[in-house]
């Protein structure tokens, strides 16, 4: 990893992920409409977390690519889904994912990692775990470098550590992943060094 000074909010050297359910009645918009608001509630939990880590977010914009832009020196990541939102600032390049561990073709497996890469899992006791996990953690790092999906299948992961943290290997850097489980998903983010506190409100 690169040693790129850290923002003096950051001293403590944690991540205040924080991550909103989504009200009930939102599920009944139209989908314009549930897109405009799950983006808005994703910020709102961004500016949530940037609070808890004494640091103010301005205007968001992201660049040609659609990559957020640092604001004010401070990188940010959100993901929205159905029922739940997350938002993060950190102090550098930052990506985080969230989904809903559920069933899923299995086309998708040789999409999303090589032979190799599932022979480090453990399938047979549970592979819709892993395959989340593999899926949320290469989203986060496509996030933290702003590439997006099409590089799915460069980012590889290298090692699992344990139940929440793995390693992935992309852009010839290895990068330490943090899972966090809750009802009935899985959020990850780019760990680094940081310890993390996730903030489920």
């Amino acid at each position: 990893m690169s040693h790129e000074p850290i923002h003096s909010a950051f001293h403590n050297r944690i991540l205040f992920p924080v991550i909103l359910p989504v009200p009930a009645e939102v599920h009944d918009y139209k989908p314009k409409d549930r897109v405009i608001y799950l983006s808005r509630h994703a910020r709102r939990a961004l500016k949530l977390s940037a609070a808890e880590s004494g640091v103010q977010i301005g205007k968001l914009m992201k660049d040609d690519n659609g990559a957020p832009r640092p604001c004010g020196g401070i990188h940010w990541s959100i993901s929205h889904k159905t029922r739940y939102v997350c938002g993060v600032a950190a102090p550098w390049p930052i990506g985080v994912d969230v989904e809903r561990v559920r069933h899923f073709s299995e086309g998708l497996f040789q999409k999303t990692a090589t032979e190799r890469e599932w022979a480090l899992a453990d399938l047979k006791s549970d592979s819709i775990r892993a395959f989340f996990r593999f899926w949320t953690a290469k989203e986060a790092v496509l996030k933290a470098t702003g590439v997006g999906i099409k590089d799915l299948l460069q980012c590889r992961v290298d090692r699992i550590v344990d139940d929440t943290h793995l390693q992935i290997q992309y852009a010839g850097r290895n990068w330490l992943i943090e899972h966090f489980f809750f009802d009935g998903h899985v959020a990850a983010i780019v760990k680094r060094t940081f310890q993390i506190k996730w903030m489920v409100k």
